[in-house]
């Protein structure tokens, strides 16, 4: 084997070294990630610039660059918090967020890539302490839940922000009291709801009688009114006319005249 001439080495040495250096400055970042870019020799943090989109960058070997992901996260909260009055509940709670894109940098900057644990889980606990000890364990089991999450999202997004954070959402998964309290809450509405049932059977009764007591009243007064209008005259008319159909129908067979009572007809019939 003939020897290698004397400046393939150095050609060899050079090429070695221009592959490691650009494997140093190749940078791949992935779908629903973002580069914060950091001048070694320059001013540090970039946060005056956009962040680095996903794709392939190159970058001075002496720089570095920080993956962040932009995509929207979950973080999922048990936290036990006392109530109005001083009752321990357990809240299971999730807040959806992402870093805020332009101000990456800035997010890098004053929290780096941590910046869940410094702010987020700091500030939705604070929120949900704050929120739950305004109200009652009975408030908290039934018709609270909706509000204390709309305030829990209020009070935590007002402290995040000014930190580069943004928040989408919290959603109270779950209320958990304790088992006396729950049973004790449970056994409260149960009579309410019974005492309301009774009350509704009762209002029922009362119209269903008041409604009994107006037909009645209703019928005497107009028993009243028709007797005081039949007078002996218009009897014996209303006489004459019911004669006078009897004796069209092919059923009568005698009629007596001036035989009955305030001298009216009497008609005889077969029977």
């Amino acid at each position: 084997m003939e020897k290698l001439p004397k400046i393939a080495l150095p050609v060899i040495i050079v090429a070695i070294i221009l592959v490691v250096i650009l494997a140093k400055s190749a940078v791949t970042i992935d779908s629903g990630e973002a580069g914060v870019l950091f001048k070694t020799f320059g001013e540090g943090v970039v946060v005056d610039e956009p962040p680095m989109g996903e794709g392939f960058h190159v970058v001075a070997p002496w720089n570095k660059v920080f993956i962040y992901e932009v995509r929207q996260q979950e973080l999922f909260e048990k936290m036990k918090v006392l109530s109005s009055n001083g009752l321990e509940i357990q809240i299971d709670a999730s807040a959806w967020y992402e870093p805020v894109y332009k101000d990456l940098g800035n997010l890098h900057q004053s929290l780096g890539q941590g910046y869940l644990q410094r702010v987020i889980q700091p500030a939705i606990r604070s929120a949900a302490r704050s929120v739950v000890g305004r109200y009652t364990p009975e408030q908290l089991y039934s018709s609270k839940r909706d509000a204390i999450q709309d305030e829990i999202y209020e009070e935590t997004k007002k402290i995040l922000e000014k930190q580069y954070v943004q928040l989408n959402e919290v959603l109270v998964r779950d209320v958990t009291l304790p088992n006396t309290i729950k049973e004790a809450i449970e056994r409260k509405l149960r009579q309410e709801q019974e005492s309301l049932e009774y009350e509704f059977r009762l209002v029922t009764a009362a119209k269903e009688a008041e409604k009994v007591i107006i037909e009645a009243q209703g019928k005497a007064e107009s028993n009243r009114i028709l007797s005081a209008s039949l007078t002996d005259k218009i009897l014996q008319d209303k006489g004459i006319d019911a004669t006078m159909k009897l004796a069209e129908s092919p059923n009568s067979k005698v009629i007596v005249i001036g035989s009955g009572d305030s001298g009216l007809p009497i008609i005889l019939g077969n029977q």
